[in-house]
């Protein structure tokens, strides 16, 4: 020891040394060097300690909900795409060429409204023929008459023999028989020449014109364009038949066997709420083979004329209340086996909680276990707590960009809240700052 201190003061004054003999200088150079390391190790450590009181310092911060127990009435979210309750493709009846577009894209045409006048020429010289053929038949049953009143006194004088009265009767029958024929094919004549001109079967909004003028079209195979009645519209639900079955026992434990009279919400694309509310019509009473799903149908007034057909909507269907509940953000919750949520401790400290989530709220989770009145939950912020290391958070309060989250069929935003960039800033610093400080002890070292 005391040669060790003596090396200490022999390095520290800087003055030169005799060396009297060889087994002393290799005293002094093992006090030397373990004097060095002493030195050195002394130095790390109290680095690794600015290191650690660096990270301590900083305590990130986290967005909370503070829940309270609350009465919740319990929606059931369905995922739906409308459709019109009348749609009618216009297809030609008769082969034609396209000779005039008579409506409007996109506008209100009612039933039996001109939409295209095709080359009718061929169908109105087949109408004149059979009008010809009409007079002709009339002109031989004319002569038919004539002959048949001619024959019938000189038949009962015994002029004529009784075959060639036969044959003025048969001669008339077969008049009489061409007159209807030639009506039939004026009827059929007339009936092509009205096909020539299109009409709209219903009343709606059509679309976009398939063919344009001059172009041919071919009789039941060319399509020209689509009517639709969207005055009120279909909400088409595809859902799973477990979904179906537990949809059904929630419906029959509130005794609403029939679905008549079950009010509807409807979300919107945009995340707004469709001011009109949709009717439940029924739940199909077959699954799907092939997709094990099942077809539920409601039905929503359009009379504005907001909602197009083929259009994402959300169908909310009111269930049972739900007493002393608490509503926590979707994102606040992790789904598995076991539903999880983060709270914050009195301490500040992280601590996971497994929980019952029992419906949905709007953009919500209803839980009705694993929480307790002013309880912090936490929204986000975790995965930057997690990383920076530290042992305690600073609860903040969550608030909210939009009250009502949009729908949307895009991707999730990949965007941080602002409060996360200013936490992660704030710990990238400290973990740089703690980072620059054990880099000193290493070069040191």
């Amino acid at each position: 020891m005391q040669i060790y201190q003596a090396a200490c003061t022999l390095i520290s004054s800087g003055k030169p040394m005799k060396l009297h003999s060889t087994k002393r200088m290799a005293v002094i150079a093992v006090a030397t060097l373990l004097a060095l390391a002493a030195c050195n190790n002394s130095a790390q450590s109290e680095a690794q300690q600015k290191a650690a009181a660096a990270r301590a310092a900083h305590v990130p911060t986290v967005n909370v909900v503070t829940v309270q127990p609350q009465n919740v009435l319990l929606e059931y979210d369905l995922p739906g795409r409308l459709e019109a309750v009348k749609s009618a493709t216009i297809v030609p009846q008769v082969s034609g060429i396209v000779q005039r577009r008579l409506f409007e894209e996109g506008t209100m045409v009612r039933a039996g409204q001109p939409l295209y006048q095709l080359d009718d020429a061929t169908y109105t010289a087949s109408l004149e023929s059979a009008r010809a053929s009409l007079l002709s038949a009339q002109a031989a049953a004319a002569k038919a008459d004539a002959d048949l009143a001619r024959y019938r006194p000189l038949m009962a004088a015994d002029a004529i023999s009784k075959q060639e009265y036969d044959a003025a009767v048969l001669a008339k029958r077969s008049a009489e028989a061409q007159i209807k024929a030639a009506q039939a094919s004026i009827r059929a004549a007339q009936v092509n020449v009205n096909r020539a001109r299109i009409v709209s079967p219903i009343t709606g909004f059509i679309g976009q014109s398939l063919v344009t003028e001059g172009a041919l079209v071919t009789a039941n195979s060319t399509q020209m364009a689509t009517v639709k009645q969207t005055d009120v519209l279909y909400v088409n639900i595809q859902q799973s038949s477990a979904e179906i079955l537990q949809l059904h026992r929630q419906l029959l434990s509130q005794e609403r066997v029939r679905n008549d009279g079950i009010q509807v919400g409807i979300l919107l694309e945009d995340g707004s709420e469709y001011e009109h509310k949709g009717q439940l019509l029924f739940i199909d009473s077959s699954v799907d083979e092939a997709t094990g799903q099942v077809m539920v149908r409601a039905a929503v007034p359009n009379p504005e004329q907001l909602l197009r057909s083929g259009m994402y909507v959300r169908v909310k269907l009111p269930l049972a209340g739900v007493l002393n509940a608490f509503v926590v953000p979707q994102q606040s919750v992790t789904r598995g086996e076991k539903d999880t949520v983060m709270v914050v401790t009195p301490e500040g400290k992280m601590e996971p909680r497994v929980v019952k989530v029992t419906g949905q709220k709007g953009g919500d989770w209803v839980i009705t276990e694993g929480l307790k009145a002013g309880d912090k939950v936490i929204v986000d912020g975790t995965m930057i707590a997690a990383m920076s290391g530290a042992q305690k958070v600073q609860p903040k309060e969550w608030q909210p960009a939009n009250k009502q989250p949009a729908l949307s069929m895009a991707a999730p935003s990949t965007s941080v809240p602002a409060t996360n960039v200013q936490a992660a800033s704030e710990s990238a610093s400290a973990v740089q700052a703690a980072s620059a400080t054990e880099s000193a002890a290493s070069a040191a070292q």
